[in-house]
């Protein structure tokens, strides 16, 4: 390299180390308290996380999707069970986006290439999602009780029942949170 080379890498070196530099030495107001700790007075954001996933009880889940066995697993922003009985094995997922809308769900499905149908669960507005080659798979999101969308979707892996009458339950018994 020619010294001019090496004088622009020196100086470019130098700057982003004086840019570290400053950057560490800034102040942050306010006091330090232990992680997970809230100061008196404040509401807590988050005390009902993933309490969405008992929207529905496990035994209300194994009865509509005809399950003599069921298992929760992941709960995360979505949830999932795996049940088992006389239609077979079956994969349960849950999901409550407080942000989401039916129209997103709508173009999403429609971009996957579902078939996609407007419905409606207890007055409110729903979109039907059928994945295609997978009979035994359905999805319905329905506009949530508080805000958002709640969604359900169902696969029997033999294609023993009718996912979307299962789904379509589950949505129903979501809104029905008050019985």
């Amino acid at each position: 390299m020619s010294s001019g080379t090496w004088r622009a890498v020196r100086v470019l070196a130098a700057a982003t180390a004086v840019g570290l530099i400053a950057g560490c030495g800034s102040t942050i107001e306010g006091s330090p308290r232990a992680e997970g700790a809230s100061p008196s007075g404040d509401t807590e954001q988050f005390t009902a996380l993933l309490e969405e996933c008992n929207a529905v009880a496990d035994e209300q889940i194994a009865q509509t999707v005809g399950a003599d066995a069921i298992e929760r697993g992941f709960f995360g922003a979505i949830c999932r069970w795996d049940a088992v009985g006389a239609n077979g094995p079956v994969k349960v997922t849950f999901n409550w986006f407080e942000t989401g809308s039916l129209d997103t769900e709508k173009s999403t499905g429609e971009k996957l290439g579902y078939t996609v149908e407007s419905s409606t669960i207890q007055g409110r507005k729903a979109v039907v999602m059928r994945p295609p080659g997978d009979p035994g798979a359905c999805g319905v999101t329905v506009g949530s009780p508080s805000a958002g969308v709640v969604g359900w979707w169902v696969q029997f892996q033999t294609g023993a029942a009718d996912p979307c009458e299962a789904a379509s339950t589950l949505a129903d018994l979501t809104l029905n949170l008050s019985s």
